[in-house]
């Protein structure tokens, strides 16, 4: 049973949830591509606040690409599932070859997405990491770690569905996180929307180019 039509509606309804942060100084929501970026344009508009993107990749299992078995950020920040690692007998071989591959697709979406817009200064701002959803958290997870690197005064993790696991998880690197929906028997994001269609580079683009305007 789906919670949200859309990513855009569960946008709107997280935002719904956020108006503690609405016109906050010094607040930047960053959105995860792909997926998570129709969700941040609503909250950030919502909140009329600057967004902008911040690019996670996550690392799939050798022969099962929908299961993360860890993830890679800007900075060369790497996180891994290391008991996911474990019972599935994954090499490390196989992991540098998974980032390598990832970090090409990384540094593609970078230049696509960015162009010649400078990245925001986020020192000593409070930064709201939004995406479509958490199964494992993972992806979240390395982008949180990478943003630490920044020096943001606060991190928050802000997501319209996600497993118990992994809002609990982020509890420990984010300064806070906002779950709006944990169901029970989580198994992926998908599952939770009716229309989970791919978010392409076109619609990315065109998102940022709305928010570059409001």
């Amino acid at each position: 049973m789906s919670i949200y039509r859309d990513r855009i509606e569960a946008g709107k309804k997280l935002a719904a949830h956020l108006t503690e942060f609405e016109r906050r100084d010094n607040l930047v929501v960053l959105a995860l591509p792909r997926g998570g970026v129709p969700v941040a344009y609503e909250v950030a508009r919502a909140l009329d606040v600057p967004m902008d993107v911040f690019v996670v990749r996550k690392l799939g299992m050798p022969g099962h690409q929908e299961f993360a078995m860890g993830a890679i950020a800007s900075g060369g920040i790497r996180v891994i599932n290391a008991a996911a690692v474990h019972e599935a007998g994954i090499t490390e071989k196989e992991i540098d070859a998974a980032a390598a591959q990832e970090q090409l697709e990384l540094e593609r979406r970078e230049r696509l997405y960015r162009g010649d817009r400078p990245r925001m200064n986020l020192r000593e701002h409070t930064v709201m990491v939004v995406d479509d959803g958490m199964a494992t958290g993972s992806t979240m997870h390395a982008a949180v770690l990478a943003l630490r690197r920044l020096k943001p005064s606060e991190i928050i993790v802000a997501v319209p569905v996600a497993s118990v696991e992994a809002c609990a998880e982020l509890k420990q690197s984010a300064d806070r996180v906002i779950c709006l929906n944990t169901p029970a028997f989580f198994r992926a994001v998908g599952q939770w929307y009716d229309d989970f269609s791919q978010t392409t580079d076109a619609e990315v683009l065109a998102y940022m180019d709305k928010a570059a305007k409001n």
